[in-house]
Protein backbone atom coordinates (compact mmCIF):
# COMPACT_ATOMS: atom_id res chain seq x y z
CA UNK A 1 0.00 0.00 0.00
CA UNK A 2 2.75 2.49 0.91
CA UNK A 3 4.55 1.76 -2.37
CA UNK A 4 1.32 2.42 -4.29
CA UNK A 5 0.78 5.74 -2.47
CA UNK A 6 4.31 6.85 -3.29
CA UNK A 7 3.80 6.03 -6.98
CA UNK A 8 0.55 8.02 -7.09
CA UNK A 9 2.27 10.99 -5.40
CA UNK A 10 5.06 10.79 -7.97
CA UNK A 11 2.52 10.75 -10.81
CA UNK A 12 0.72 13.73 -9.25
CA UNK A 13 3.98 15.71 -9.24
CA UNK A 14 4.59 14.64 -12.84
CA UNK A 15 1.14 15.95 -13.75
CA UNK A 16 1.84 19.38 -12.25
CA UNK A 17 5.03 19.58 -14.33
CA UNK A 18 3.59 18.39 -17.65
CA UNK A 19 -0.01 19.61 -17.76
CA UNK A 20 0.72 23.01 -19.35
CA UNK A 21 2.52 21.26 -22.24
CA UNK A 22 -0.22 18.70 -22.98
CA UNK A 23 -2.73 19.97 -25.53
CA UNK A 24 -4.24 16.89 -27.23
CA UNK A 25 -6.19 13.80 -26.23
CA UNK A 26 -3.46 11.46 -27.48
CA UNK A 27 -0.81 13.27 -25.46
CA UNK A 28 -3.07 13.06 -22.40
CA UNK A 29 -3.46 9.30 -22.88
CA UNK A 30 0.22 8.50 -23.28
CA UNK A 31 1.71 10.90 -20.73
CA UNK A 32 -0.84 10.73 -17.89
CA UNK A 33 -3.73 8.26 -18.31
CA UNK A 34 -1.77 5.16 -19.30
CA UNK A 35 0.85 5.74 -16.55
CA UNK A 36 -2.06 6.14 -14.09
CA UNK A 37 -3.43 2.68 -14.87
CA UNK A 38 0.08 1.28 -14.95
CA UNK A 39 0.45 2.55 -11.38
CA UNK A 40 -2.70 0.58 -10.54
CA UNK A 41 -0.81 -2.52 -11.62
CA UNK A 42 -2.22 -3.10 -15.12
CA UNK A 43 0.05 -3.95 -18.04
CA UNK A 44 -0.96 -1.16 -20.41
CA UNK A 45 1.04 -2.75 -23.23
CA UNK A 46 -0.74 -6.10 -23.02
CA UNK A 47 -4.01 -6.01 -25.04
CA UNK A 48 -5.28 -9.10 -23.19
CA UNK A 49 -5.31 -6.96 -20.06
CA UNK A 50 -5.54 -3.35 -21.21
CA UNK A 51 -7.16 -3.14 -24.64
CA UNK A 52 -7.10 0.15 -26.58
CA UNK A 53 -10.00 1.05 -28.89
CA UNK A 54 -12.31 -1.65 -27.56
CA UNK A 55 -15.22 -2.14 -29.97
CA UNK A 56 -18.65 -1.80 -28.35
CA UNK A 57 -21.48 -2.07 -30.88
CA UNK A 58 -24.41 0.14 -29.90
CA UNK A 59 -27.75 -0.81 -31.50
CA UNK A 60 -27.54 -0.35 -35.25
CA UNK A 61 -24.23 1.46 -34.86
CA UNK A 62 -21.40 -0.99 -35.45
CA UNK A 63 -17.76 -0.44 -34.67
CA UNK A 64 -18.26 2.11 -31.88
CA UNK A 65 -15.00 2.28 -29.95
CA UNK A 66 -14.18 2.91 -26.30
CA UNK A 67 -10.71 4.35 -25.71
CA UNK A 68 -9.62 1.52 -23.38
CA UNK A 69 -11.05 -1.54 -21.68
CA UNK A 70 -9.53 -3.41 -18.76
CA UNK A 71 -10.08 -7.05 -19.65
CA UNK A 72 -10.60 -10.17 -17.56
CA UNK A 73 -10.82 -13.62 -19.17
CA UNK A 74 -11.50 -12.09 -22.56
CA UNK A 75 -14.35 -9.85 -21.34
CA UNK A 76 -14.36 -6.13 -20.50
CA UNK A 77 -14.40 -5.43 -16.78
CA UNK A 78 -13.91 -1.64 -16.81
CA UNK A 79 -14.53 0.72 -19.73
CA UNK A 80 -12.40 3.86 -19.92
CA UNK A 81 -13.31 6.94 -21.92
CA UNK A 82 -10.41 9.41 -22.21
CA UNK A 83 -10.57 13.11 -23.01
CA UNK A 84 -7.94 15.78 -23.41
CA UNK A 85 -6.55 17.34 -20.27
CA UNK A 86 -7.83 20.67 -21.62
CA UNK A 87 -11.47 19.47 -21.67
CA UNK A 88 -14.03 19.59 -18.87
CA UNK A 89 -15.89 16.32 -18.28
CA UNK A 90 -19.45 17.56 -17.75
CA UNK A 91 -20.79 16.67 -21.19
CA UNK A 92 -18.95 13.46 -21.97
CA UNK A 93 -20.57 10.69 -19.95
CA UNK A 94 -23.23 10.15 -22.65
CA UNK A 95 -20.78 8.08 -24.71
CA UNK A 96 -19.98 5.81 -21.80
CA UNK A 97 -23.69 5.59 -21.04
CA UNK A 98 -24.33 4.14 -24.51
CA UNK A 99 -21.43 1.69 -24.32
CA UNK A 100 -22.12 0.45 -20.78
CA UNK A 101 -25.37 -1.40 -21.48
CA UNK A 102 -24.01 -3.26 -24.50
CA UNK A 103 -21.06 -4.94 -22.74
CA UNK A 104 -20.45 -7.11 -19.69
CA UNK A 105 -18.45 -4.33 -18.01
CA UNK A 106 -19.63 -3.44 -14.51
CA UNK A 107 -17.61 -0.24 -14.09
CA UNK A 108 -16.81 2.71 -16.32
CA UNK A 109 -14.29 5.52 -15.89
CA UNK A 110 -14.42 8.93 -17.53
CA UNK A 111 -11.18 10.92 -17.30
CA UNK A 112 -9.26 13.86 -18.65
CA UNK A 113 -6.07 12.73 -16.93
CA UNK A 114 -6.69 14.91 -13.89
CA UNK A 115 -10.20 13.89 -12.81
CA UNK A 116 -11.18 10.20 -12.81
CA UNK A 117 -14.94 9.57 -12.45
CA UNK A 118 -16.01 6.03 -11.58
CA UNK A 119 -19.49 4.83 -12.59
CA UNK A 120 -21.53 1.65 -12.11
CA UNK A 121 -25.23 0.67 -12.19
CA UNK A 122 -26.49 1.24 -8.64
CA UNK A 123 -29.84 2.77 -9.65
CA UNK A 124 -30.84 0.32 -12.39
CA UNK A 125 -29.04 -2.90 -13.32
CA UNK A 126 -27.12 -2.79 -16.63
CA UNK A 127 -27.81 0.94 -17.01
CA UNK A 128 -24.97 3.26 -16.08
CA UNK A 129 -25.77 5.78 -13.37
CA UNK A 130 -25.73 9.43 -14.41
CA UNK A 131 -23.75 10.33 -11.28
CA UNK A 132 -20.34 8.78 -10.46
CA UNK A 133 -20.05 6.92 -7.18
CA UNK A 134 -16.41 7.96 -6.78
CA UNK A 135 -14.27 10.78 -8.14
CA UNK A 136 -10.50 10.91 -7.86
CA UNK A 137 -8.49 14.09 -8.45
CA UNK A 138 -4.86 13.37 -9.31
CA UNK A 139 -3.91 17.02 -8.79
CA UNK A 140 -5.40 17.19 -5.27
CA UNK A 141 -4.57 14.03 -3.36
CA UNK A 142 -6.72 13.18 -0.35
CA UNK A 143 -6.10 10.34 2.04
CA UNK A 144 -9.67 9.01 1.88
CA UNK A 145 -9.62 9.04 -1.93
CA UNK A 146 -6.30 7.19 -2.04
CA UNK A 147 -7.76 4.42 0.12
CA UNK A 148 -10.73 4.02 -2.24
CA UNK A 149 -8.56 4.19 -5.36
CA UNK A 150 -6.36 1.41 -3.98
CA UNK A 151 -9.33 -0.97 -4.26
CA UNK A 152 -9.02 -0.72 -8.05
CA UNK A 153 -5.45 -2.03 -8.10
CA UNK A 154 -5.06 -5.16 -10.17
CA UNK A 155 -3.94 -7.24 -7.19
CA UNK A 156 -6.71 -5.96 -4.90
CA UNK A 157 -9.66 -5.70 -7.27
CA UNK A 158 -12.78 -7.37 -5.88
CA UNK A 159 -15.88 -6.59 -7.94
CA UNK A 160 -18.36 -7.56 -5.23
CA UNK A 161 -16.53 -5.66 -2.49
CA UNK A 162 -16.31 -2.48 -4.58
CA UNK A 163 -19.95 -2.68 -5.62
CA UNK A 164 -20.87 -3.27 -1.99
CA UNK A 165 -19.30 0.03 -0.93
CA UNK A 166 -20.20 2.02 -4.07
CA UNK A 167 -23.59 3.10 -2.71
CA UNK A 168 -22.04 4.42 0.51
CA UNK A 169 -19.40 6.28 -1.47
CA UNK A 170 -21.92 7.81 -3.84
CA UNK A 171 -24.01 9.34 -1.06
CA UNK A 172 -21.11 10.25 1.23
CA UNK A 173 -19.59 12.22 -1.67
CA UNK A 174 -22.91 14.00 -2.22
CA UNK A 175 -23.08 14.88 1.46
CA UNK A 176 -19.52 16.22 1.43
CA UNK A 177 -20.32 18.37 -1.60
CA UNK A 178 -23.38 19.67 0.21
CA UNK A 179 -21.23 20.56 3.22
CA UNK A 180 -18.81 22.33 0.89
CA UNK A 181 -21.65 24.39 -0.59
CA UNK A 182 -23.05 25.21 2.84
CA UNK A 183 -19.57 26.22 3.97
CA UNK A 184 -19.39 28.95 1.33
CA UNK A 185 -23.06 29.76 0.82
CA UNK A 186 -25.43 28.64 3.60
CA UNK A 187 -28.82 28.01 1.98
CA UNK A 188 -31.98 29.73 3.16
CA UNK A 189 -33.37 26.42 4.43
CA UNK A 190 -30.17 25.64 6.32
CA UNK A 191 -30.05 29.13 7.85
CA UNK A 192 -33.72 28.90 8.77
CA UNK A 193 -33.14 25.56 10.49
CA UNK A 194 -30.23 26.94 12.53
CA UNK A 195 -32.18 30.06 13.46
CA UNK A 196 -35.13 27.96 14.65
CA UNK A 197 -32.80 26.20 17.10
CA UNK A 198 -31.18 29.31 18.62
CA UNK A 199 -33.52 32.28 18.10
CA UNK A 200 -36.95 32.56 19.70
CA UNK A 201 -38.01 35.85 18.08
CA UNK A 202 -40.00 36.40 14.90
CA UNK A 203 -38.11 35.06 11.91
CA UNK A 204 -38.54 37.82 9.34
CA UNK A 205 -36.55 37.98 6.10
CA UNK A 206 -34.36 40.68 7.61
CA UNK A 207 -33.58 38.44 10.58
CA UNK A 208 -32.73 35.49 8.30
CA UNK A 209 -30.53 37.68 6.08
CA UNK A 210 -28.65 38.90 9.15
CA UNK A 211 -28.27 35.37 10.50
CA UNK A 212 -26.88 34.09 7.16
CA UNK A 213 -23.65 35.99 7.85
CA UNK A 214 -23.56 34.77 11.47
CA UNK A 215 -24.19 31.14 10.46
CA UNK A 216 -21.45 31.21 7.85
CA UNK A 217 -18.97 32.74 10.29
CA UNK A 218 -19.91 30.34 13.11
CA UNK A 219 -19.73 27.32 10.79
CA UNK A 220 -16.18 28.18 9.75
CA UNK A 221 -15.06 28.98 13.29
CA UNK A 222 -16.42 25.66 14.55
CA UNK A 223 -14.61 23.64 11.88
CA UNK A 224 -11.35 25.52 12.40
CA UNK A 225 -11.53 25.03 16.16
CA UNK A 226 -12.33 21.35 15.70
CA UNK A 227 -9.32 20.86 13.42
CA UNK A 228 -7.03 22.78 15.78
CA UNK A 229 -8.21 20.70 18.75
CA UNK A 230 -7.46 17.49 16.85
CA UNK A 231 -3.99 18.72 15.88
CA UNK A 232 -3.19 19.84 19.42
CA UNK A 233 -4.41 16.55 20.87
CA UNK A 234 -2.24 14.63 18.42
CA UNK A 235 0.79 16.75 19.25
CA UNK A 236 0.30 16.27 23.00
CA UNK A 237 0.05 12.50 22.63
CA UNK A 238 3.23 12.19 20.55
CA UNK A 239 5.49 14.93 21.92
CA UNK A 240 7.03 15.91 25.25
CA UNK A 241 6.11 19.35 26.66
CA UNK A 242 9.48 20.66 25.47
CA UNK A 243 9.53 18.99 22.06
CA UNK A 244 6.36 19.58 20.11
CA UNK A 245 6.47 18.73 16.41
CA UNK A 246 5.08 20.79 13.56
CA UNK A 247 1.98 19.37 11.80
CA UNK A 248 3.02 16.87 9.15
CA UNK A 249 2.66 17.41 5.39
CA UNK A 250 0.72 15.03 3.13
CA UNK A 251 3.97 13.27 2.17
CA UNK A 252 4.84 12.66 5.83
CA UNK A 253 1.45 11.49 7.03
CA UNK A 254 1.07 7.73 7.53
CA UNK A 255 -1.40 5.98 5.27
CA UNK A 256 -4.52 5.09 7.24
CA UNK A 257 -5.99 1.70 6.53
CA UNK A 258 -9.74 1.10 6.60
CA UNK A 259 -11.18 0.04 9.93
CA UNK A 260 -11.67 -3.70 10.30
CA UNK A 261 -15.21 -4.96 9.72
CA UNK A 262 -16.48 -6.87 12.75
CA UNK A 263 -19.53 -9.11 12.35
CA UNK A 264 -21.48 -9.12 15.61
CA UNK A 265 -23.56 -11.86 17.24
CA UNK A 266 -26.63 -9.68 16.75
CA UNK A 267 -26.01 -9.54 12.99
CA UNK A 268 -25.59 -13.30 12.79
CA UNK A 269 -28.81 -13.68 14.77
CA UNK A 270 -30.57 -11.46 12.23
CA UNK A 271 -29.22 -13.65 9.41
CA UNK A 272 -30.50 -16.78 11.16
CA UNK A 273 -33.95 -15.23 11.69
CA UNK A 274 -34.19 -14.25 8.02
CA UNK A 275 -33.28 -17.78 6.91
CA UNK A 276 -35.90 -19.24 9.22
CA UNK A 277 -38.61 -16.87 7.96
CA UNK A 278 -37.77 -17.66 4.32
CA UNK A 279 -37.36 -21.44 4.63
CA UNK A 280 -40.59 -22.14 2.71
CA UNK A 281 -39.87 -19.52 0.03
CA UNK A 282 -36.29 -20.18 -1.08
CA UNK A 283 -33.71 -22.91 -0.58
CA UNK A 284 -31.76 -22.43 2.63
CA UNK A 285 -28.37 -22.75 0.88
CA UNK A 286 -29.14 -19.80 -1.43
CA UNK A 287 -29.23 -17.28 1.42
CA UNK A 288 -25.89 -15.67 2.35
CA UNK A 289 -24.69 -12.68 4.32
CA UNK A 290 -21.99 -10.09 3.71
CA UNK A 291 -20.94 -7.49 6.24
CA UNK A 292 -19.51 -4.04 5.63
CA UNK A 293 -18.78 -0.92 7.66
CA UNK A 294 -22.25 0.63 7.47
CA UNK A 295 -24.68 -2.26 7.35
CA UNK A 296 -25.10 -6.04 7.24
CA UNK A 297 -26.36 -7.52 3.94
CA UNK A 298 -28.56 -10.60 3.60
CA UNK A 299 -28.30 -11.85 0.00
CA UNK A 300 -29.53 -14.37 -2.52
CA UNK A 301 -26.79 -16.53 -4.10
CA UNK A 302 -24.04 -14.44 -2.46
CA UNK A 303 -24.63 -11.69 -5.06
CA UNK A 304 -24.65 -8.13 -3.78
CA UNK A 305 -26.98 -7.09 -6.60
CA UNK A 306 -29.60 -9.42 -5.14
CA UNK A 307 -29.67 -8.25 -1.57
CA UNK A 308 -32.85 -9.01 0.33
CA UNK A 309 -32.43 -6.62 3.22
CA UNK A 310 -29.81 -4.59 5.06
CA UNK A 311 -29.55 -4.50 8.83
CA UNK A 312 -28.28 -1.32 10.48
CA UNK A 313 -27.39 -2.48 13.98
CA UNK A 314 -24.21 -0.63 14.93
CA UNK A 315 -25.80 2.67 15.93
CA UNK A 316 -28.26 3.71 18.62
CA UNK A 317 -31.25 3.50 16.27
CA UNK A 318 -31.46 0.02 14.77
CA UNK A 319 -33.37 -0.56 11.56
CA UNK A 320 -33.87 -2.82 8.55
CA UNK A 321 -34.06 -1.74 4.90
CA UNK A 322 -35.78 -3.93 2.31
CA UNK A 323 -34.83 -4.21 -1.36
CA UNK A 324 -38.21 -3.22 -2.77
CA UNK A 325 -38.92 -0.35 -5.16
CA UNK A 326 -39.38 2.15 -2.29
CA UNK A 327 -36.35 0.86 -0.32
CA UNK A 328 -38.74 0.54 2.66
CA UNK A 329 -37.19 0.89 6.12
CA UNK A 330 -38.46 -0.16 9.54
CA UNK A 331 -37.20 0.48 13.07
CA UNK A 332 -36.07 -2.48 15.19
CA UNK A 333 -36.17 -2.23 18.97
CA UNK A 334 -34.38 -5.58 19.10
CA UNK A 335 -33.20 -7.96 16.40
CA UNK A 336 -36.05 -10.39 17.18
CA UNK A 337 -38.42 -7.72 15.80
CA UNK A 338 -37.30 -8.81 12.33
CA UNK A 339 -39.81 -11.66 12.72
CA UNK A 340 -42.58 -9.06 12.32
CA UNK A 341 -41.56 -8.56 8.69
CA UNK A 342 -41.86 -12.10 7.36
CA UNK A 343 -44.34 -11.10 4.63
CA UNK A 344 -42.11 -8.23 3.47
CA UNK A 345 -39.07 -10.54 3.29
CA UNK A 346 -41.05 -13.09 1.28
CA UNK A 347 -42.32 -10.34 -1.05
CA UNK A 348 -38.78 -9.12 -1.72
CA UNK A 349 -37.41 -12.62 -2.34
CA UNK A 350 -40.24 -13.52 -4.69
CA UNK A 351 -39.67 -10.31 -6.61
CA UNK A 352 -35.94 -10.97 -6.93
CA UNK A 353 -36.32 -14.61 -7.94
CA UNK A 354 -39.02 -13.86 -10.53
CA UNK A 355 -36.93 -11.03 -11.99
CA UNK A 356 -33.59 -12.82 -12.01
CA UNK A 357 -34.54 -16.49 -11.93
Amino acid sequence: MEDFIEKIKHLSKRLSTLKDNITTEEATKTSIIMPFFQTLGYDVFNPEEFLPEFIADVGIKKGEKVDFAIMSEGKPLILIEAKSITEALQNHNSQLFRYFGTTSAKFAILTNGIIYRFYTDLDEQNKMDSVPFFEFNLAELKESSLIELAKFRKGSFDLNKIFDTASDLKYSNKIKKLFDELWEHPSEDFTSFIVSQVYSGRKTKAVLDNFEVIVKKSFKQYINELVNDKINAALKSTSTPHEQEEPKTLEELPVMEEPEIVTTEEEIEGYAIAKMLLKDTIEDERIFYRDNKSYFNILIDNTIRRWICRLYLNGTNKMVQFNDEERTTATLEKIADLENYKEKLIEVVEGLTVKNG
